[in-house]
C-alpha cells in the first residue's frame, strides 16, 4: 500500500509541475519593439531569434536577452509577455564615431594598437570592452618594453548618440635589459645558454637592435628555445621553472632564468604498432632509424625526424586517413618509444578558413598546406601544415580549430593568424688581426605580404668593399622551388700583398630545391663585368692582365645537410660541392668546391669536428686564369700564417693557386676553467696548401702547410671575442707565420 500510495503521490507532483510550467508559456501572436532609434525593428527581431507563433517560457525569454545583448548593440532591453504579445523595450549604446590617440608619435605603434582595441569607429560603444581595450592596450606596451607607462580612456560625448574614445597614453623610457642571468642546476656555461636566446643586454653602442629591452613575447620565445635546446642535449625532465625581471635602477632590469635541466635521458627499446593490415614493409625505414637511434642520447629532433617518415609514408602510400600517437614510458634513464599509427574515420575537408591575415595574402598560408578542401582528412598532415605556417615566421600566433562541417562526415579546419613586423635593419662591426669591417644591412621578410623576401647590406672590410641587393621567392609560382635574383657591386684591393686590385659588378638569378631527402640542389647563372688593375710591384706577366673582362657562369652546386640542427651544431655532417661552368669568358675559368664537415661529441659537453675542403680553378681553353680568380687560403682554414700570405709568390706578391686544400681538426675542452661561463676552449690542428701557378710553373710551391694550437672563445660585455695561439708545424720559406689572432664583434 505505501508503494502505492507513494507512485501515485509522484504523478501527481509531476502532473502539477508540467500544468505548472505550461501556464508560464506563451504562443507568439505578436512582436513590438520600442526604444529603437538607429538598428530597425526586422533587424532586432533577427537579433532576437524569435518569430511569430513561436512557443516562448521563461527560459526562452532569458535566451532572447542573452541574444540581444550579446550584439553589443545595447546598454539596457526590457521583455514582457502578456496576452500573447511580446514587447522588447531596447536603449541603445552609442556608436563610437573616433579613436584618438593622445600622447604618441609614432604611426606604426598606433597602428599596432589600433588591432588590439574591441572599440573601433563605427562600432557600439560598451564599457566593458573599454576596461578590456585598457588591459590589452597595457599589455602590448609591456611586449613593446614601455613597463612603466600609463593609460587613460575616457569617452567624449557628441550629439546623435555618438561618443569619441580618447586614449591618453604616457609611455615613459623603454625599460633595458641591464644583466642576463641563468640560474640553478643548468649543466651548460651562461656564454652557451646566452647565445640561445634572442634577448641580449643593453650595451650604449646599441642604437638598432630592439632586444636589448625588455619584451614579454621575446622573453617567452626565450623559454621555448631554451627548452628545446636542453631537450636536444637529452634532458628529457628540463624545467624553464620560471624567468622573471628585477628591478636594478630606474628603468633597468636584471633578466634572470632558472633552470632546472635534470639527468639525461637515452633511448631506450622503440616499436610500431601499425593496423593489421598494412604491409610493414613500408615502414621498414623506420624501422631501421630505430635500431640506429637505440642507446643514444634523447632528441627531440630525432623524433620530429620519425614522424617526419611516418608523414613520408602517408603522402607515398596514400593512407589517407592514417593517425598516429607516441606512448613515452621512462624506465631510470631509458625511455621506451611505442608509436601508434592506426586509420581514423574517413572524413573529408569542407572547407579551410584563413583568419587575421591582413597583410600576408591568403596564397602565401595556402600553399603551406599539405591539405586542400575536397581532400580526406589527416590529422598528421594537418598538424604538419600548422607547423609550415609557423616556419614562415610572419605570424606572432598560428592556432587552428577542427569543426564538424555541414555533413557529418565533413570537417571545417579554422586557422587564425596575428601577423606581426618581417623587416629588419642590422649593423654590426669587428676587428683582428686580419683586419676590420662594418656591416649594415636592411631586410624584409615578407615583401607586400607575398612572402618574397628582400636584402640589402653593405660590408666594409680591409681588403674588400661589397654591396647587394637580391630578392627571394621561396616558393615560385607553387613549385616548392625558391627564384632569387641578386644585383652587387664588389671592389677588392690586394695590391699590398698580391699586386692587383679589382672592381666587379653584375647579377645572378638561380633557384634551389630539395631534390631528395635532405639534398638541396642549387642552379643559377651569373653575369659580370669585371675592372682589373696592377700596381708597379706586379710582374710584366701579372701587368699583361689589366684591363675589362665580361664572364657569364653556370652555377651548380649540391648540399647534403644531415645535421642535427644548423646553429651550434653537435652531430652529424654536411657535404657541399659546387661548379662553376663559363659560357661567355676572356679565360674560360671552371671552379670546382668540394667540402665536407663532420660533427660529434666525444663525452659530455664535448664537441668535435673534423672538416675537408678542396677547390680548383683552372681553363678549359688551357689559358692563364684571372688574378681574381685564383684561389687563396680562407682565414679559418689554416691558423698560425697570416692571411693572403700563403702559398706560390711573384716577387714581392703572394699570388694565389690554382688548387687549394684544407684539413681541420677541432675540439673542444670543457674541463679548463669549466667555473668559468663566459670562456670556452678548444685545441686545433690545421693542414693546408696551395700550388699550381698556370702562368709560370717555376713559381709552383707544393709544401704542406699545417699548425697546431689552441683557441678561446669569451663572450666579452662588447662581444664575443676569439683568439688563437698557434705554433707552425710545417711551412714553406715564403710564408708569413702568425701566432697569435684575434677577432671581437658586435652589433648595433
Amino acid at each position: 500500500m505505501l508503494i502505492v500510495f507513494f507512485n501515485r503521490f509522484l504523478l501527481t507532483i509531476l502532473i502539477l509541475f508540467f500544468l505548472i510550467s505550461n501556464s508560464f508559456s506563451e504562443i507568439i501572436n505578436k512582436i513590438e519593439i520600442s526604444g529603437n532609434d538607429r538598428i530597425p525593428t526586422e533587424t532586432i527581431k533577427i537579433f532576437s531569434k524569435i518569430s511569430i507563433n513561436d512557443k516562448v517560457d521563461d527560459n526562452k525569454l532569458n535566451e532572447i536577452l542573452k541574444n540581444l545583448y550579446d550584439t553589443n548593440y545595447f546598454s539596457l532591453i526590457n521583455l514582457s509577455l502578456k496576452n500573447n504579445i511580446l514587447k522588447i523595450d531596447v536603449v541603445e549604446n552609442p556608436i563610437v564615431y573616433n579613436v584618438v590617440f593622445d600622447g604618441i608619435k609614432s604611426e606604426s605603434l598606433i597602428e599596432t594598437l589600433k588591432t588590439q582595441l574591441q572599440l573601433k569607429e563605427r562600432t557600439p560603444f560598451n564599457e566593458i570592452l573599454l576596461v578590456q581595450d585598457k588591459i590589452n592596450i597595457k599589455s602590448t606596451l609591456r611586449n613593446k618594453g614601455y613597463f612603466f607607462s600609463s593609460v587613460d580612456i575616457y569617452k567624449e560625448t557628441l550629439k546623435d548618440n555618438r561618443v569619441d574614445v580618447i586614449i591618453d597614453i604616457k609611455l615613459g623610457e623603454k625599460s633595458k635589459i641591464k644583466k642576463i642571468s641563468f640560474l640553478g642546476d643548468k649543466k651548460f656555461k651562461n656564454k652557451k645558454l646566452a647565445n640561445i636566446i634572442v634577448s641580449e643586454e643593453f650595451k650604449f653602442w646599441k642604437f638598432i637592435s630592439s632586444r636589448k629591452f625588455l619584451n614579454e613575447e621575446i622573453i617567452n620565445l626565450d623559454k621555448r628555445l631554451l627548452k628545446n635546446f636542453y631537450l636536444n642535449k637529452g634532458y628529457y625532465n628540463v624545467k624553464i621553472n620560471s624567468s622573471f625581471a628585477k628591478l636594478i635602477n630606474e628603468n633597468e632590469f636584471e633578466l634572470i632564468y632558472n633552470i632546472d635541466s635534470g639527468s639525461k635521458i637515452y633511448f631506450g627499446d622503440l616499436s610500431i604498432n601499425l593496423p593489421s593490415d598494412y604491409d610493414e614493409e613500408n615502414f621498414n625505414e623506420i624501422k631501421n632509424q630505430f635500431n640506429e637511434i637505440k642507446g643514444s642520447v634523447y632528441s627531440v629532433n630525432k623524433i620530429e625526424n620519425i614522424l617526419e617518415k611516418i608523414d613520408r609514408v602517408v603522402l607515398s602510400e596514400q593512407f589517407e586517413s592514417i593517425n598516429a600517437n607516441v606512448e613515452e614510458n621512462l624506465i631510470e634513464n631509458k625511455l621506451n618509444l611505442t608509436f601508434n599509427i592506426f586509420e581514423d574515420e574517413k572524413v573529408f575537408i569542407e572547407r579551410i578558413n584563413i583568419f587575421g591575415n591582413n597583410v600576408t595574402s591568403e596564397n602565401v598560408i595556402r600553399n603551406q598546406l599539405l591539405i586542400d578542401e575536397g581532400d580526406p582528412f589527416n590529422k598528421l598532415l594537418e598538424a604538419k601544415s600548422i607547423n609550415n605556417i609557423k616556419s614562415l615566421n610572419f605570424f606572432r600566433t598560428v592556432e587552428s580549430e577542427i569543426v564538424d562541417g555541414n555533413d557529418k562526415n565533413s570537417k571545417i579546419i579554422n586557422i587564425e593568424v596575428q601577423e606581426k613586423p618581417t623587416g629588419e635593419i642590422m649593423a654590426g662591426a669587428g676587428v683582428g688581426t686580419s683586419g676590420s669591417n662594418i656591416v649594415f644591412g636592411v631586410k624584409e621578410n615578407n615583401f607586400l605580404g607575398r612572402g618574397i623576401g628582400l636584402n640589402a647590406n653593405l660590408n666594409l672590410g680591409t681588403e674588400r668593399i661589397k654591396g647587394k641587393f637580391s630578392v627571394n621567392n621561396p616558393n615560385y609560382q607553387n613549385t616548392n622551388k625558391s627564384l632569387n635574383f641578386e644585383v652587387s657591386a664588389t671592389e677588392t684591393d690586394r695590391l699590398k700583398n698580391s699586386g692587383y686590385k679589382t672592381n666587379q659588378t653584375g647579377f645572378s638569378l638561380g633557384t634551389r630545391f630539395e631534390y631528395f631527402d635532405d639534398l638541396y640542389l642549387s642552379l643559377g647563372n651569373s653575369f659580370f663585368y669585371e675592372k682589373l688593375e696592377t700596381d708597379s710591384t706586379a710582374s710584366a706577366r701579372q701587368k699583361t692582365q689589366e684591363g675589362d673582362y665580361f664572364d657569364g657562369f653556370i652555377k651548380l652546386k649540391f648540399d647534403y645537410d644531415k645535421r642535427n640542427q644548423k646553429f651550434q651544431t653537435t652531430d652529424g655532417f654536411r657535404s657541399t660541392y659546387g661548379v662553376n661552368l663559363p659560357y661567355v669568358s676572356d679565360s674560360y675559368t671552371l671552379t670546382n668546391t668540394y667540402s665536407y664537415k663532420y660533427f660529434t661529441e666525444l663525452y659530455e659537453n664535448n664537441v668535435s669536428s673534423i672538416s675537408f675542403l678542396f677547390q680548383s680553378a683552372n681553363s678549359l681553353k688551357d689559358d692563364d686564369i684571372k688574378l681574381s680568380e685564383r684561389l687563396y687560403m680562407p682565414s679559418s682554414k689554416l691558423r698560425g700564417f697570416e692571411i693572403g700570405k700563403v702559398g706560390p709568390k711573384d716577387g714581392d706578391d703572394f699570388i694565389g693557386g690554382n688548387f687549394l686544400s684544407a684539413i681541420n681538426i677541432n675540439t673542444t675542452v670543457p674541463q679548463i676553467l669549466p667555473n668559468n661561463e663566459s670562456t670556452d676552449f678548444l685545441i686545433f690542428m690545421d693542414i693546408g696548401n696551395i700550388w699550381g701557378v698556370d702562368y709560370d710553373s717555376s713559381l709552383d710551391d707544393e709544401k704542406i702547410r699545417s699548425a697546431i694550437g689552441i683557441g678561446i672563445d669569451w663572450f666579452t660585455p662588447i662581444g664575443p671575442l676569439n683568439f688563437s695561439l698557434a705554433q707552425p708545424l710545417s711551412k714553406s720559406s715564403n710564408d708569413k707565420t702568425e701566432s697569435f689572432r684575434f677577432n671581437l664583434g658586435t652589433t648595433f
